[in-house]
């Protein structure tokens, strides 16, 4: 495990943890490998507020924060994010709100009540709300990586994560986006198979993870996709992978903060229970598949809207089903990939971390006795 990217980052092992949690993060790194801590859903000060916690928690550990800032989207030339909100929710046909809220109607997710809804949540998918969020990160010396999960990150970015000392890498789900993140000069970049959580593009990773190493080559790559074990980890280091980039993994640990109706939906899923939807991004984006996903797969309803519109339909969902979790349980957003099928039980993230280094060992020590000199 000794890369060129552990080296750099100072950790033990380079197993890199996406996760929303900041607890997840904290274990993760405590224990060796390195977490990463999805920013999407706060604002610049929320963001502070974690990340002051997991300073205070992970000693002399480095950690990651994860920003998005789409390559492409619907007004994405304004920087001003009360304008650009307020320009977007213009844009969204009344059709589809009326849908969306009828479909939560009709499956018992109570309204939000009067006074108590907040603005869209959503538009953290924008270059304007992840301009406050990088400012917040950079303040934060134990931070030692930024990561883009759409896209490449636009010049200005690059230049100042690079000089402020820090590592920044975005994921690409096909060698066309990965040889744009070389290009921009990116100090890594994370190659997601068609199997993984959240977006992703059609290509499976054992495919994928060769051609965008050979592709990128000397830039490290970091395999992501279906890495749910140390086996998994080795076979994506034997291909050349410089480390492994999980989030799947940590949905189902104790420290994850999960409800329990979304915790049992994981525990209970198999392999063949994902599916990539449109129906809560705008891009295609794996998950659980429910009533939500299927409803808007219907050729009878409305087709989903291209990012960030169908976000701000979708914010319905995600707002009604954060507060009432076990109502909303067969239309709530579940990002996951398809290794979610090895996720039958609920472990301490230390103990996931040194499972996965053990069985890497294992299936090391294992090819190379099979190896005849």
């Amino acid at each position: 495990m000794d890369t060129e990217i552990r080296r750099k980052l100072g950790i033990e092992f380079p197993i890199f943890a996406f996760t929303h949690c900041r607890d997840v993060v904290a274990a993760v790194s405590n224990a060796g490998g390195i977490g990463v801590l999805g920013a999407i859903a706060f604002d610049p000060d929320q963001l502070e507020v974690e990340l002051s916690w997991i300073d205070e928690h992970v000693g002399d550990h480095p950690y990651g924060v994860d920003i998005v800032i789409p390559a492409k989207y619907e007004g994405m030339d304004e920087m001003d994010p009360a304008k650009l909100e307020s320009t977007l929710q213009d844009m969204v046909p009344a059709t589809h709100r009326e849908f969306a809220r009828q479909l939560l109607d009709d499956h018992g997710v109570p309204d939000i009540p009067d006074g108590e809804r907040r603005s869209s949540g959503m538009m953290g998918w924008t270059a304007a709300h992840a301009a406050g969020l990088l400012d917040v990160a950079l303040r934060h010396p134990k931070v030692r990586l930024i990561a883009n999960a759409l896209g490449t990150p636009p010049p200005d970015v690059v230049e100042r994560v690079q000089s402020a000392g820090l590592m920044i890498g975005a994921l690409a789900g096909s060698v066309r986006h990965a040889m744009h993140h070389k290009e921009a000069g990116l100090d890594f970049i994370i190659c997601q198979g068609s199997e993984g959580g959240g977006h992703t593009g059609d290509v499976g990773s054992i495919v994928l993870w060769p051609e965008v190493i050979d592709a990128v080559a000397p830039t490290p790559v970091l395999a992501a996709g279906g890495i749910g074990s140390g086996r998994q980890m080795a076979a994506a280091m034997a291909m050349g992978a410089q480390g492994v980039w999980s989030g799947t993994l940590w949905l189902t640990v104790e420290e994850a903060d999960i409800p329990p109706g979304q915790m049992a939906s994981y525990l209970a899923a198999t392999s063949r229970d994902t599916i990539r939807s449109r129906s809560f991004t705008g891009k295609p984006c794996r998950m659980l598949r429910n009533d939500w996903t299927d409803a808007w797969e219907s050729p009878d309803n409305p087709d989903p809207l291209p990012m960030p519109l169908q976000m701000l339909v979708a914010i319905e969902a995600v707002t009604r089903g954060h507060r009432y979790p076990e109502a909303a349980r067969d239309v709530n957003f579940n990002p996951c990939g398809q290794v979610i099928g090895r996720a039958t039980q609920v472990r301490r993230a230390r103990d996931v971390v040194q499972s996965m280094v053990e069985e890497y060992i294992e299936a090391t020590e294992r090819m190379s006795a099979g190896i005849s000199v």
